[in-house]
This record gives structure tokens, sequence and C-alpha cells, in this order.
């Protein structure tokens, strides 16, 4: 009696961690119990600059977030990823944002991690340096895609050119893809002797399903548009190629999915992420703690007056 007694706390508590965790913005998945020293990795990617991340945030509550580091197809150099959590951060205290999209600068999406970022941080370990500064990258952009994921925003990823290793992992943090011709996203870490550490692997499953996500990682191929829309992992393919016009599609893709009050988009995202995340009795406390903050709220009243005049 008591073994299971004392399990089933063990399992009400792990539960609850859980939710809490989906419930709070802001929240690393790591801390110094599992080794991570964010402070540390932060001192070292500050050391490799570069490029930038821009954030717009609009009227209509739509923002764009852009790479900016056309010369190396917007790879991230150390100085973008820490401007990347530091988007984040602004998006999540964004209380009248409601969609998002990710771009990159020059007509293309993103092509991973800048490789003398990931040169020196594999010569500093190899050469003896226990600091694990290849594992705590990992971990600080897994709890930046992360957050990046729990936004209460509709997200797209705006597929221009290529999406490589890294970029294939960042649109995968998003909600939607959207791909303009000639576009491809490639998972390319197995010919790097390398796996997804930015969560693009466990996202990528979640998306995909176990099977499609293991062969598009082991046969580490480009899916190109078509492919992609056969396998589910893009929305659409767009008709323009062209930055402006491809960023106009998207975002009136995005509007027909933002339109109408903040609070009930925000709230739309809010339990559809709980949904997929948390266990079913824990998902549907939340999604009861979210239908209250709405209910009786003035876009329903509204919505009821207007039914109620055209009954």
């Amino acid at each position: 009696f008591f073994p299971e007694m004392a399990i089933s706390l063990w399992k009400s508590v792990l539960q609850t961690t859980k939710e809490r965790i989906v419930q709070q913005r802001g929240v690393s998945l790591y801390n110094s119990a599992h080794g991570y020293e964010e402070e540390a990795i932060k001192r070292k990617l500050q050391q490799f600059a570069g490029g930038s991340i821009t954030l717009s945030k609009e009227d209509d509550g739509i923002g764009i977030l852009t790479l900016n580091n056309p010369k190396l197809m917007n790879a991230f150099t150390g100085t973008m990823m820490l401007e990347l959590q530091e988007r984040v951060s602004e998006l999540e205290n964004w209380k009248d944002g409601k969609g998002l999209i990710i771009c990159g600068a020059g007509n293309t999406f993103c092509s991973g991690s800048d490789l003398n970022v990931v040169k020196a941080i594999s010569s500093s370990q190899a050469s003896g340096d226990r600091n694990e500064d290849g594992i705590n990258m990992c971990m600080f952009m897994q709890s930046t895609l992360t957050r990046l994921m729990r936004l209460p925003l509709i997200s797209v990823a705006l597929v221009q050119g290529k999406a490589f290793g890294g970029g294939a992992e960042l649109t995968t943090a998003c909600d939607f893809r959207l791909m303009a011709p000639g576009s491809e996203i490639r998972f390319v870490q197995k010919r790097l002797g390398l796996v997804p550490g930015w969560g693009g692997a466990a996202r990528l499953a979640a998306i995909l399903g176990r099977g499609a996500a293991l062969r598009l990682l082991s046969g580490a191929s480009g899916v190109d548009p078509e492919r992609a829309r056969r396998l589910g992992l893009s929305e659409e393919t767009l008709g323009s190629s062209d930055g402006r016009g491809a960023l106009e599609e998207a975002r009136a893709w995005l509007g027909r999915h933002t339109e109408g009050p903040a609070g009930v988009v925000r709230a739309t995202k809010e339990v559809v992420a709980a949904g997929g995340e948390l266990p079913l009795e824990a998902a549907l406390r939340r999604e009861k703690d979210i239908f209250g903050r709405v209910w009786g709220g003035p876009a329903h009243l509204q919505a009821l007056e207007r039914r109620a005049k055209h009954q």
C-alpha cells in the first residue's frame, strides 16, 4: 500500500511541476542541477560577434522576427543566439501580440550555426576544457526555442532559400511553416557527425510522427515545398519567392488565424500548447482555467449580443 501511495504522490508532483513549467514564461528548461551554467555560456557566445536579430511589432498584433546575417546565409553567430533570447523575452512581455512571423534577410532562412562558433567550442572541449561549452550551448538554445514555441502567439516560419541544420530546427519551434518556391528544409546534422541539439528532433517527431522524423534525420535529405506539403511539414507553398512578396503572403495567411481580439487568439494558442505538452488530466485543468479567463469576457459578451440581434 505505502509504496503505491508514494509512487502516486510522486507522479502527482511531477505532473504538477510540468504543468507549472508550461504555464510559466521565461523559465529555463535547465538549471545548475543539470550542470547548466547560463552566465558562462553567455560570456562564451559573446565572443563570437556578427549579424543581428531584429523584431518589429506591428499595430495589428503581428510580430516580424528577422535573422540578419546574409553573408553567411543567416547562420547564428554567438551574439545572434544571445539576441534571440532577448527577442523572445520581449515577445513574452508583449501583451497585445497575436502572431509572429520568423524570416531571414536576403531571401534565405537560416543555415544553422556559424561554423566559426562550432569549431571554437568544439576545439575548446577537445583541448581538455571541461566547461562543457557544447552541452551548455545546446541547453541554452533548447531553452530559448522552447520558450519561443510556448509563446501565446500563433507563429509561422517563412522559409525562403535554405533552412539547414539549426535553421531547420528553428522552423520546428514555430506552429506552422510556409515555404517559398525553390526553398528547402534539410536536417544536415548527421553529415556533421551530430544529431539535432536545439530540440529539433523531439519537435520534428511531434509534428510528423516517429517514422517520418527518423527518415528525414537519418537520410539528411532535402525537403522541397512539394514534399513538405505531403509530409505535413509545410502548410502551403507561397506564390512568390521575392522577399517582400513572400512576407506579404505570409502576413495574409497568418492574418486569417489571428483575426479577432488578442485575448481570444492568445487563449486559443495556450489551450493547444497545453494539450500538446501535458498529460490529459493536466491539459484539461489548464483548458478549464483558460476557458474561465475568456468566459463572460468582452469578446464573449459581444459575440452573444451579435448573435441575438441576428436571430
